[in-house]
């Protein structure tokens, strides 16, 4: 039955490649780095590694920063192995390469087809692969298992939603698993959903989020101090990784917002930048005076809003706000992560769309670290409210830094036993 699963699974995603190409064509018209390095994607990949290494795939910016502090574990503890990093967008890329520059090897990783896979494989030949977060796809494990690759799957989670998804695949989900060798979940919860699914138990544990173990960026956050000291006494308002349809929301808030604020300042932080130029025609569409961080311009007393269309420097552009809305949360994505906020210490607000990030997203509000709005006017009620009360950002923000501080070795505990594995 599995047998008859995995070829299906397979016939079918080489039907889709043609729709496939088409997105990345797309994607590519918005943002051109997706024109790049297409060969990749079908598993030639563009270094030649001639010695066992460590593969570690991060599926974008998000998983990357998580695997920053295991990366530079590995590589302090396994001097002599070659790391190799893949992501599935070219964001994922540029973010390794800024981080780690010659220190690693980067590429994209290929369709999940045998082919691909195998010339990928040949050409890296990693001794183990660590999958960051949840990407469960069949013919990679599949073709890791017939090289006796063994599959770590780290900083595993797993919301209700996601799991209903394989749910209804049942066999070709056992397939996935059962090839997994060893799988960290975030916290119990996940880690109950990939039992429910067909994990071995003896292949789970619960190690924690290794993202409360990565290092706060100092450069970053003295930049955001520096940009910060040129506003004066200027409240600053940051909606982060925003996704189409919250931007309007956003931008409506912030309207009523000026009425009793108006020398306040919005950062606004699109999700993915082939959105930029839109946003900022969004922008002036509504008469906001927006100056665009990408071309270094000034922001100056008559800037309404800062649109944050660059890569890797949101920590510099949380450190020069007051209050943080993080998006993805009032359209149904998901919601985003709120440990780098919570690093330094800044209150937060976010949607009721969390289901990516539910046990984080409940904690904090618990400790009241972060509040959860429902719809532009509580968001609009929230941002005056912090604006209006420094004692309560304070009491926030100190809540989220001994929040994140309790939380903290999940890294020690994922990579204790990754060294294990590339021992064997």
């Amino acid at each position: 039955m599995a047998k008859i699963g995995i070829v299906t699974y397979t016939v079918l995603f080489y039907c889709l490649i043609p729709f496939a190409l088409l997105k990345l064509l797309y994607r590519g018209l918005r943002a051109p780095d997706y024109f790049k390095r297409w060969p990749e994607r079908f598993g030639f990949f563009s270094h030649k590694v001639t010695q066992p290494s460590i593969w570690i795939h991060a599926v974008s910016v998000g998983e990357l920063q998580a695997a920053i502090p295991i990366i530079n574990t590995l590589q302090a503890k396994h001097p002599n192995m070659p790391i190799v990093v893949t992501s599935t967008t070219p964001t994922g890329l540029a973010r390794a390469q800024a981080v780690f520059a010659d220190r690693i090897i980067t590429g994209h990783i290929p369709y999940d087809l045998p082919g691909a896979l195998r010339r990928f494989l040949n050409r890296t030949q990693p001794k183990i692969a660590i999958i960051m977060e949840t990407e469960l796809w069949p013919n990679l494990f599949e073709q890791c298992a017939q090289r006796k690759i063994p599959i770590a799957v780290v900083n595993a989670r797993l919301s209700e939603r996601s799991a209903r998804g394989y749910q209804r695949f049942t066999t070709l989900t056992q397939f996935i698993l059962q090839r997994i060798s060893w799988l960290a979940a975030q916290n119990e919860a996940d880690g109950q959903r990939f039992l429910q699914l067909g994990l071995a138990p003896e292949r789970l544990a619960i190690t924690g989020n290794v993202k409360f173990d990565q290092p706060v960026q100092t450069s970053a956050v003295q930049q955001g101090k520096r940009l910060k000291a040129t506003l004066g006494s200027r409240p600053v308002w940051i909606a982060a990784s925003t996704h189409e349809g919250e931007d309007e929301q956003v931008l409506a808030s912030f309207s009523e917002l000026k009425k009793h604020h108006s020398d306040l300042l919005l950062i606004l932080v699109p999700r993915h930048p082939e959105r930029f130029n839109s946003i900022a025609d969004l922008c002036t569409r509504q008469h906001w005076k927006i100056v665009r961080r990408s071309l270094k311009q000034e922001v100056t007393n008559n800037t309404d809003v800062l649109l944050g269309d660059t890569m890797g420097e949101m920590m510099t552009l949380f450190a020069a706000s007051d209050v943080v809305y993080m998006g993805g949360s009032l359209v149904p994505t998901g919601g985003h992560n709120m440990i780098e906020p919570a690093a330094l210490g800044l209150p937060i607000i976010t949607g009721p769309h969390t289901f990516n990030f539910a046990q984080i997203t409940q904690q904090l509000i618990a400790l009241k670290a972060a509040q959860e709005i429902k719809n532009v006017n509580e968001l609009t009620h929230a941002v005056r409210y912090y604006l209006q009360n420094l004692q309560q950002r304070q009491t926030a923000g100190a809540a989220g830094l001994q929040w994140l501080q309790e939380n903290k070795g999940a890294t020690a505990r994922v990579v204790q036993h990754l060294s294990t594995l590339i021992a064997s």
